[in-house]
């Protein structure tokens, strides 16, 4: 019995040496989220659903399934702002590892925009890439690719063939940094359709246009049997910065999925929207 509590003194003095020499590492271990994989390399594979909750398949050529598969940086990467420096806040559960540009210009609205466009480019799908200002002028790829430029002389807007014909994917990003530029919340909440929530779709946008307004965009959602849902949410922010996964604050267990089952408000980290700011890309 002796040698038994022997044992056992030695072991807590052991635990205690543990937690206090190598707090981060010995932590972490059992504070593990369970619903983050840590070898998983994209959005599909990084976060399990919660239990009693699976995916529904989708088109290998749909947004929503571009938006699953979206590559993220590895476990523990940081956010970086547009100028190289790092986002500390304790706001996001993964990096998306797509770049940016080193100007302040893929914001919020803009980093919704990118997706949306990189995904049509990558289908050769050119003519679904469109745009509008914030005055309201249409801007479409299809144009651009001719060699027209948009040309904005006060409150005039409009087309002007300036370049030779190109469709470069420096073309796209010349196109993509032009409407970042003249774009954001204002004109996204307009070109985007009402839907309800208990519809919610990977692909869909959380918006409020405005001054600063702010939008999120779903990029995953699994479902019970109940046929209750789940999202993940993915943001950019002010400054220009990378596309990150957002945590739930509001609900650690859930955490980095939000309910469905909203009321009235739905909190991210760094922005509250209502349920009926929900939108999606086509109307129902």
């Amino acid at each position: 019995m002796k040698n038994l509590v022997k044992t056992g003194y030695i072991a807590l003095l052991l635990l205690a040496f543990i937690c206090c020499t190598q707090p981060t590492s010995y932590l972490s271990y059992f504070n593990k989220n369970p619903l983050i994989n840590e070898t998983g390399t994209d959005v599909i594979s990084r976060f399990n659903t919660p239990k009693g909750f699976e995916r529904k398949s989708v088109k290998q050529t749909s947004f929503a399934h571009y938006l699953q598969n979206l590559p993220l940086k590895v476990v523990g990467s940081k956010v970086k702002y547009y100028d190289g420096s790092i986002k500390h806040k304790d706001v996001y559960d993964a990096v998306v590892d797509i770049d940016i540009d080193n100007k302040n210009l893929q914001q919020c609205a803009d980093a919704i925009m990118r997706l949306r466009a990189e995904y049509f480019y990558a289908q050769k799908a050119y003519e679904n890439i469109s745009f509008n200002l914030t005055n309201g002028f249409r801007v479409d790829y299809s144009k651009w690719m001719k060699g027209n430029r948009v040309l904005v002389k006060g409150n005039q807007t409009y087309w002007q063939k300036s370049a030779a014909p190109s469709n470069t994917y420096k073309d796209l990003r010349n196109y993509l940094n032009f409407v970042f530029a003249y774009a954001g919340t204002l004109s996204l909440e307009k070109m985007l359709y009402t839907k309800d929530l208990k519809d919610i779709a990977i692909g869909d946008v959380f918006v409020i246009g405005g001054s600063p307004g702010h939008a999120v965009i779903v990029v995953d959602v699994a479902e019970n049997l109940k046929r209750e849902k789940v999202f993940l949410l993915a943001q950019s922010y002010l400054p220009a910065q990378e596309i990150q996964i957002l945590k739930n604050l509001n609900d650690r267990q859930l955490s980095p999925w939000y309910s469905a089952n909203i009321i009235d408000e739905l909190i991210t980290p760094e922005w509250m929207f209502k349920a009926n700011h929900l939108k999606a890309w086509e109307k129902n």
